[in-house]
């Protein structure tokens, strides 16, 4: 059985906070916190990749698509992705991700 919408966001406002735990929690070694971030960054994109176009639309500001594509580019090529990039998305991207799906949850029940 598939998960719903529901649950998707559920599992992407999930890793958004422990992302943001992992960032802020300054006596995790900087080695931890990347790898940390790296996986729950394919997490989100996993959940993302399946939701439906209806859902997604209603945050066009989020760039979908790219999100979604994170799997891909972590998992083929982790270490292409240099941890300064990794943590500026975690700091910058993450949160606002958070917000948009905390509202896209709100209009789903």
């Amino acid at each position: 059985m598939s998960p719903t919408p529901q649950e998707q966001l559920d599992d992407v406002l999930l890793a958004c906070r422990r992302i943001q735990e992992y960032v802020a929690d300054p006596t995790l070694p900087e080695t931890v916190v990347h790898d940390a971030v790296r996986m729950r960054l394919i997490d989100i994109a996993s959940s993302v990749r399946s939701l439906p176009p209806a859902v997604t639309a209603r945050e066009p500001a989020i760039p979908w698509a790219q999100v979604s594509a994170l799997a891909e580019r972590l998992t083929r090529r982790p270490c292409d992705t240099p941890a300064s990039v990794l943590l500026s998305t975690a700091r910058t991207d993450v949160p606002v991700l958070c917000e948009a799906a905390l509202r896209m949850r709100a209009r789903c029940g």
